[in-house]
């Protein structure tokens, strides 16, 4: 049997998660407090210290299930949306809950402590930040908190964009950074998780975990003809979209941009820096 994956297992030598009981052995385990991410963004890393690996960011708005803090100011647990594990500095989080209403549907919108763009800022938004609206007043929508952003900005929770390919190319020309999924900044399967989440469609936070569960693999002849916009092309490590037929749409660690190039140019590319060939395509069926 298969070790449990350390990214989606909110378990710990000295602890884990309540629903682990009768599956992962620990000295306690913890029911875990539900906390929502308050920053515009907050960083999930592997170990509690500032240098440690960045795995995922957190969207303002979603809910993380803290299982334990320290002094230093880190608390571990596990986001809802993604289920991924790790640590979040605690100041990035808030016990204030409520229901989100509202997603940003612009690549980043900003909160503002009161109906004045002339106030500097309280945090930036990125695309898919959910917000809890009560009211409205001129231009802004008004959260539960007595915070403002701009009501264009956003649109209601349950409003799917119709092609998650038109919001990835929105990030073109965004720097790639690793572990990233905000308009600062982003990697590949970030690009893919938040594009799809724009759509209504869930799917896990990397590459490997994606490749095993979002749409069905397709057969492709080997010149890789017969590819549609939205197909989905997968190597090691790496996930990219088509735009068309033969157009690809990524988060490049060559570029270090969100780029669109000829698929053909990409597959010569990885397989001469020994990436290795394309191991799947898998197709988002309607």
């Amino acid at each position: 049997m298969s070790p449990p994956d350390r990214r989606l297992t909110p378990a710990r030598p000295d602890l884990a998660a309540d629903t682990l009981r009768g599956r992962v052995e620990a000295p306690r385990y913890v029911a875990g407090t539900p906390k929502i991410v308050f920053d515009g963004s907050g960083d999930l890393r592997r170990a509690p210290v500032p240098d440690a690996p960045l795995d995922t960011e957190a969207l303002h708005g979603e809910i993380f299930l803290v299982y334990d803090t320290d002094e230093e100011g880190w608390s571990w647990g596990q986001l809802e949306r993604d289920s991924y594990v790790g640590f979040m500095p605690s100041k990035a989080l808030t016990s204030d809950l409520a229901t989100p209403t509202h997603r940003v549907a612009v690549l980043r919108s900003f909160l503002y402590g009161g109906p004045s763009i002339k106030l500097p800022p309280m945090a930036a938004l990125s695309l898919g930040s959910r917000l809890t609206i009560v009211d409205t007043k001129d231009q802004f929508a008004i959260t539960h908190r007595g915070h403002y952003v701009i009501a264009d900005h956003l649109v209601p929770v349950g409003a799917c964009e119709p092609d998650f390919v038109t919001i990835a190319e929105r990030f073109i020309g965004i720097p790639y950074f690793w572990g990233g999924k905000t308009s600062l900044g982003l990697d590949c399967s970030g690009l893919v998780q938040v594009s799809l989440d724009a759509a209504g469609i869930a799917a896990p936070r990397d590459t490997d975990m994606q490749e095993s569960t979002v749409g069905n693999a397709i057969a492709v002849s080997p010149d890789l003809s017969g590819l549609q916009r939205g197909d989905l092309v997968f190597w090691k490590g790496h996930v990219g979209m088509m735009r068309d037929a033969a157009t690809l749409l990524h988060a490049s660690g060559h570029q270090m941009l969100v780029v669109s190039e000829p698929l053909s140019k990409a597959v010569q590319r990885i397989e001469a820096k020994g990436a290795g060939s394309i191991t799947s395509i898998r197709r988002i069926m309607p």
